[in-house]
């Protein structure tokens, strides 16, 4: 099965095409990523209606690039994914209204796939995959979520953030210490210069919100605030070892909670997926304590876990396979739940 995948959640518009036949893994034919990041940087942060307005001028485009990189056409395909939710809502609509006029003009097949499930299952598309049942930690700029992972479309959520999702505090901090937007990554490349235990960083949460599995990093952004505020915004080294304390915090919390979630869940894997999975102090330690348990640590390569169209592929396919399709009625759900 050739599926066409299309993704414009938030502030990249991506298409994809991904072959893949039921009970195997994926394989990408082809993967477009337009980002809007330069579009938001002046801004600091994704504005909505530039999003949803550059959303709809690249659409098409980058769907046609993609198909054009994977040699094939419309006709080619068997089957259509989208992203429906969740996501703001003006860009999500592009993509869907995109999706159902192919559907309607071609008679392809349609399913419409939550963003999250796209993450979870990007995993698919790298080597080597897991084998359900695994615990899945989904991480990003607008999600911080764990879920057991039991079988392909049956998820059972563990815990959750309670305010700022990982992603959404790299990016206030890095802006609070006046990095360009996106700060995740900027944040990422001073702190391999930087120290650490420099400053000692709250983990958040009581002992008892913790044993719940869920996160918080508001108190951490309030930490790392009234440290500027303190001290101002550092420069040099004092500002490596402000991001690398800040990193450190953040990677700690996740990877803790994860490798508990996976041992109290008896989960003999544990993947980690979403655009903060790209974190290279993340995956470093995630390594160190899944060996240390001895638990199956999968990551799926940096370019597969910020949002892209094959992970929309991968989900939507196996949707396909089982018999799903998307009627004419089908809208964007900006706060679909997995």
């Amino acid at each position: 099965m050739r599926v066409l995948g299309l993704e414009t959640s938030c502030d990249e518009t991506a298409a994809a095409v991904v072959e893949t036949e039921e009970g195997s893994d994926g394989r990408v034919l082809a993967d477009v990523v337009h980002t809007q990041a330069d579009l938001h940087a002046r801004w600091g942060g994704v504005v909505p209606e530039l999003a949803s307005r550059d959303h709809l001028q690249r659409v098409l485009p980058v769907m046609d690039a993609a198909l054009g990189k994977a040699g094939l056409e419309l006709r080619d395909l068997d089957g259509l994914s989208v992203t429906r939710g969740p996501g703001l809502v003006g860009a999500l609509l592009v993509g869907v209204q995109v999706a159902k006029s192919l559907a309607a003009a071609t008679r392809l097949p349609l399913v419409g796939v939550n963003h999250l499930e796209g993450h979870l299952l990007a995993v698919l598309l790298s080597d080597p995959v897991p084998r359900p049942p695994w615990l899945a930690l989904v991480v990003s700029g607008g999600h911080t979520s764990l879920y057991e992972v039991r079988a392909l479309g049956e998820y059972h959520a563990l815990g959750h953030t309670l305010d700022d999702a990982a992603g959404e505090a790299f990016d206030k901090v890095a802006k609070l210490l006046g990095l360009p937007y996106p700060g995740g990554a900027r944040i990422d490349a001073l702190a391999r210069t930087g120290n650490p235990r420099a400053i000692a960083f709250p983990r958040g949460l009581s002992r008892r919100a913790r044993e719940a599995f869920d996160f918080s990093f508001s108190g951490l952004k309030t930490s790392v605030l009234t440290h500027v505020r303190e001290h101002g915004v550092p420069e040099g080294e004092a500002l490596s070892n402000l991001c690398a304390s800040f990193q450190e915090a953040v990677c700690d919390a996740l990877t803790a909670r994860a490798v508990r979630a996976a041992r109290h869940a008896r989960m003999p894997a544990l993947v980690i997926c979403g655009g903060v999975a790209a974190n290279s102090r993340l995956r470093a330690l995630a390594q160190e304590r899944c060996a240390a348990e001895g638990i199956s640590l999968f990551l799926p390569p940096p370019r597969l876990c910020t949002d892209n169209g094959a992970m929309i592929a991968m989900a939507g396919a196996h949707r396909l396979l089982r018999g799903e399709r998307a009627d004419a009625a089908m809208s964007a759900d900006p706060g679909w739940k997995l």
